[in-house]
């Protein structure tokens, strides 16, 4: 008689963390904190946090990152608390990355802050968008990285005739090549198809956006740190069901819904991915269509979590990326979130003070919500700019918005186009550029 068994599930792999903080830190988070944050990203990805260790000094180690001496330190402690995989707060260059193998061994994998964010990236991709640029990201940073499981010339492919490999390159053709360089070819023509893929998604992002531009309904694109409550704000605006987690990037795949404001006007919000400090630049270069969505709203909602310690500091790192992207200029109103879980009102009365245009919020109980969006229908619809413009009246589209959107001061008809001076919606306002004219050589009213 066989006894009855209850499935168990794979144990979690075991990691040990390791942190620096160098002379000339730029780290927008205390090392403790990020840290802290590291031990987050660990357990999204399904780790067992077993262990860390910190260092302060003035440069990284050409060789092993860390100092040698403290190397050999954490090694023990990694012995010590039979861990799988140790994993770096920063970067590794591909020498770090050897030297740091080497010395662990074999049995213990060697990671770093921007494999782990890959791989959770690669986790949440739901999407084929999403796994085509995730998969991208991570070729692009594994292709230098190509070293571990071919260190010499011993495994041989191609050449013609006799034995591949064999001593000297005895019986071959030509001098052949190394595994490694097989596996960096075919990792460089798997990166080329999926740039051509994702072009394509680019290019018919591009055409739907031009069909919103068409319907002329303003986007508003959310954005924030990751874990901010994004997604839980776009439910509670939109009366969705978008999958909400108290996760690292919970979600990534960019998700828009249509929202009628208090006057029967429509928009269009967008929740896109979470950003965080330290940003791997394979994911935004691989994420550039997804993040254009950012760069083509006509409102970007910052969405913060006023319950962090490090709220100031979060929406730095947010700024800093919105920069990179060159969408730092957009129209922004800063949401205050989770006010509903904030225990000091003083800490929120110092983010108020700390951002403009900011309005506290709860996503979570929809306390703030129709403040907010008063807050968003005076940003699309009320602040307006004064212009000057002679517009040929082949672009016959562009004069009607003025006219339906705009506010008409003064407008003289020439034979071929229309003077117009007025105020327009400051999201339009950019397209009225190309035809702009000094108010000084207006033409008089007839």
């Amino acid at each position: 008689m066989t006894k009855n068994t209850i499935p168990t599930e794979r144990p979690k792999q075991r990691a040990f963390l390791i942190g620096a903080e160098f002379f000339n830190n730029d780290n927008i988070l205390p090392l403790e904190e990020s840290m802290q944050e590291l031990a987050m990203l660990a357990d999204t990805a399904g780790l067992d946090v077993v262990g860390m260790a910190t260092q302060r000094l003035k440069n990284p180690d050409p060789k092993t990152f860390l100092g040698s001496g403290k190397v050999q330190e954490v090694k023990l402690l990694v012995e010590d608390v039979v861990a799988d995989m140790v994993i770096f707060d920063d970067e590794l260059s591909p020498r770090h990355q050897r030297e740091l193998e080497k010395v662990f061994g074999e049995n213990v994998q060697v990671l770093d802050r921007t494999a782990l964010i890959l791989d959770i990236f690669a986790m949440h991709a739901q999407t084929r968008e999403g796994g085509l640029q995730v998969e991208l990201a991570q070729y692009e940073y594994r292709l230098p990285r190509l070293t571990r499981a071919w260190t010499h010339l011993a495994r041989q492919a191609g050449g013609g005739g006799g034995r591949a490999g064999g001593v000297g390159g005895v019986g071959l053709r030509g001098p052949g090549e190394t595994q490694l360089e097989v596996d960096r070819r075919e990792i460089s023509r798997r990166i080329g198809h999926l740039r051509e893929e994702l072009e394509k998604v680019r290019a018919h992002r591009s055409r739907y956006r031009q069909r919103r531009q068409k319907q002329e309904i303003p986007v508003i694109a959310l954005v924030g740190y990751t874990n901010a409550g994004k997604s839980t704000l776009l439910n509670q605006i939109t009366d969705s069901d978008v999958y909400v987690a108290d996760k690292l990037f919970a979600t990534l795949d960019p998700t828009t819904r249509k929202v009628s404001m208090d006057d029967g006007r429509e928009v269009l919000v967008t929740d896109t991915v979470g950003f965080i400090q330290k940003l791997p630049t394979q994911l935004v270069a691989a994420f550039r269509a997804t993040l254009e969505e950012i760069t083509e709203a006509d409102l970007l909602v910052h969405v913060v979590d006023s319950t962090h310690p490090s709220a100031e500091q979060h929406a730095l790192a947010v700024s800093q990326t919105l920069e990179e992207l060159e969408a730092h200029m957009q129209p922004m109103i800063v949401a205050l979130n989770k006010i509903d879980a904030l225990s000091s009102p003083a800490y929120l009365s110092e983010l108020l003070n700390l951002f403009d245009q900011a309005v506290p919020i709860s996503g979570q109980t929809g306390a703030g919500i129709p403040e907010l969006m008063k807050a968003i229908a005076r940003e699309l619809f009320e602040r307006k700019q004064q212009i000057s413009v002679r517009i040929p009246y082949k672009f016959g589209k562009l004069i009607s918005q003025f006219y339906d959107y705009g506010q008409i001061q003064k407008s003289v008809n020439e034979e071929e186009g229309i003077f117009l001076q007025g105020a327009v919606p400051d999201r339009l306002a950019s397209r009225f550029e190309p035809f702009a004219v000094e108010e000084g050589n207006f033409p008089p009213q007839e």
